[in-house]
């Protein structure tokens, strides 16, 4: 497994925002991959990794934050554009 790095603080603003208001999120993967789901929740492991919670048509799913590329709302109302959050993008 590889060593986690933490999301930088400001960024974790857009994910909570994101979580509150329940948005469908774009989601694109620092391996290339993509898909859609809707924000539910934060957490941080007992190994201090931090992962976002979200639901697709099929499965709910944890995604450790270091390997969020970039998050876009779908929501027409929402508060944020793309983000992207791994760094050096």
């Amino acid at each position: 497994m590889d060593t986690y790095r933490p999301l930088h603080c400001d960024l974790h603003d857009y994910l909570e925002i994101a979580c509150l208001f329940g948005y469908t999120l774009d989601i694109e993967l620092t391996d290339g991959q993509r898909l859609t789901a809707r924000a539910i929740t934060t957490r941080t492991a007992c190994t201090r990794e931090e992962f976002l919670e979200v639901e697709t048509a099929h499965a709910r799913l944890e995604i450790r934050l270091d390997h969020l590329l970039a998050i876009t709302p779908r929501d027409n109302n929402a508060r944020f554009g793309r983000v992207v959050l791994a760094e050096g993008d």
